[in-house]
């Protein structure tokens, strides 16, 4: 991993092969009384954001946390949410064309993925959920409007939109009784990265 200053407060890591979401679990778990003042551990695609106050610390502080081996208690029990999926997206037909398989497998291989948020992005509470193990491309032309709820593919990514937006992700569902951005809640993004979630059919 390498570390690179990001202005004078803060300091980003190129995680290469190991997982952000990962790396960021290890550095929350490597806070104590000898860690200097962190205000915000950010995990991105290929990154990960440490801001504080003072960049020099940080990366001191950093270079010894990172290389002390990572254990199975740094995420503590990774939280599983559960959310039920309608399957009647509009771009459902799309995806299994573009697979060369039946709508149905579509269905089927979303279900028997386990998915885990990586980072967040684009909206409040959007999570770029990755172990879909698929590469779907994006619509040509983005909607104006996607609902709320809409659970969509795009690249390696699968998504739920919090709130209606606009968007050009590939609509395979709607996802059913669940909020996903609450700024009320001691944890506004349910799906914050390194949350597991699993996926079923709504009855």
């Amino acid at each position: 991993m390498r570390l690179r200053r990001f202005g004078s407060s803060a300091v980003l890591i190129d995680t290469a092969d190991a997982v952000p979401a990962d790396v960021a679990a290890h550095l929350r778990a490597a806070l104590g009384p000898q860690a200097p003042a962190v205000h915000d551990i950010v995990p991105g695609a290929e990154t990960v954001l440490v801001r504080g106050h003072d960049a020099d610390q940080l990366e001191r502080w950093l270079a010894a946390a990172l290389s002390e081996p990572a254990t199975r208690t740094d995420a503590g029990a990774a939280r599983t949410v559960t959310v039920a999926v309608r399957f009647d997206g509009p771009d459902l037909g799309d995806v299994a064309e573009h697979r060369g398989i039946g709508q149905r497998d579509v269905v089927e291989h979303v279900l028997a993925t386990e998915l885990v948020s990586a980072f967040c992005g684009f909206s409040p509470g959007f999570a770029y959920l990755a172990g879909l193990g698929w590469d779907v491309p994006r619509r040509s032309t983005p909607r104006t409007h996607v609902p709320a709820g809409s659970l969509g593919l795009a690249g390696a990514y699968a998504g739920i939109y919090p709130t209606a937006s606009p968007g050009g992700w590939r609509l395979i569902g709607t996802a059913v009784d669940v909020t996903l951005f609450d700024h009320g809640r001691e944890r506004p993004a349910l799906l914050e990265p390194g949350v597991r979630i699993r996926l079923v059919e709504a009855l």
